[in-house]
């Protein structure tokens, strides 16, 4: 399955042109019917996507939705949802596309996982646009499309503007189709059930004897993040959401944890101990160690021995 990290190799996957900018990026669906894929496997990227599509045929699924609404629809991705389509070339609409760099750069979009949390559930895919509202949705792509591709030095304060807009009527439409306790509860679901999979991935990589790849991927949310198919910043932000710590610290938690285990109820080295949680050295061990409880491994140890 194809995997794409930055919107450049997914303009070069889909065969349209490169994007204007690494981070950013906005076309109407007929600018890319010339060349586009019409057929894509399965696939996802690293980036959210937001388009709106008022004509066109073919099929498209978006994470676990295959059946489209009739009508103007607006839908959306999230990084490593999966994607595929069997288009007719002849849609129309817009789509735009941005990064996590263009998100954590923006003082406006920078907490847009908190302030709009329909992002995190599929059941947030696809809105049915009703018709009286489709030229306002319409006229605030327009509008980003051509700050776009203006020459104006602030143009991207005005699309991060404007992309806030857009989010905030997305949300009213959610808003209106799904009751506030069913999307409480389906954001719910899907956090814990994220943290489940996170705590069960760190115990289990952490088992004796188990074959892993490297010392400092288990020591690195990334490493998780991606055997979870989600980007790191939505698996801290829900971590801490639901358990007050960010991601590495509730990672780090456990390494102690194991830690301690290990100095009190065994007589391993502390060489041992430092390799058999895949530290990439003793001297990394004992400095993670004194740093969390204020002691070396070996004092701890003695001190639990009296």
């Amino acid at each position: 399955m194809k995997h794409f990290k930055t919107i450049t190799e997914y303009c070069k996957g889909i065969h349209i042109e490169a994007p204007k900018h690494p981070h950013f990026d906005i076309r109407s669906f007929e600018e890319n019917m010339e060349t586009v894929v019409p057929k894509m496997p399965a696939f996802n990227h690293e980036f959210y996507s937001i388009a709106i599509k008022y004509e066109g045929g073919g099929k498209a699924i978006s994470g676990q939705f295959s059946d489209f609404p009739k009508g103007s629809t607006i839908f959306f991705n999230t990084p490593f949802q999966l994607i595929s389509w069997d288009i007719i070339p002849n849609w129309k609409g817009y789509y735009l596309l941005f990064s996590q760099d263009f998100i954590a750069q923006s003082n406006v979009l920078s907490q847009i996982l908190k302030l709009f949390p329909f992002l995190r559930i599929e059941k947030s895919i696809p809105f049915e646009i009703p018709e009286e509202n489709l030229p306002l949705i319409l006229d605030i792509f327009k509008n980003i499309w051509e700050e776009y591709h203006g020459e104006s030095s602030d143009k991207f304060q005005i699309i991060e503007a404007q992309i806030y807009l857009l989010l905030s009527l997305i949300k009213r439409y959610f808003e209106q189709q799904v009751s506030s306790e069913e999307a409480e509860n389906a954001m719910k679901s899907a956090d814990l059930k994220l943290l489940s999979r996170y705590r069960t991935l760190i115990q289990t990589s952490f088992y004796p004897n188990t074959k892993l790849e490297t010392f400092a991927n288990l020591h690195s949310t990334s490493y998780y993040a991606e055997k979870l198919s989600v980007h790191p910043n939505h698996l801290n932000a829900t971590v801490k959401n639901l358990t007050g710590k960010t991601a590495l610290k509730y990672l780090h938690n456990h390494l102690l944890t194991l830690s301690k285990s290990y100095l009190i109820q065994t007589d391993w080295s502390v060489k041992e101990i430092a390799y058999a949680l895949y530290f990439e050295s003793p001297n990394n061990f004992s400095a993670f160690f004194k740093k969390n409880t204020q002691k070396t491994p070996l004092q701890y140890r003695k001190s639990k021995n009296l």
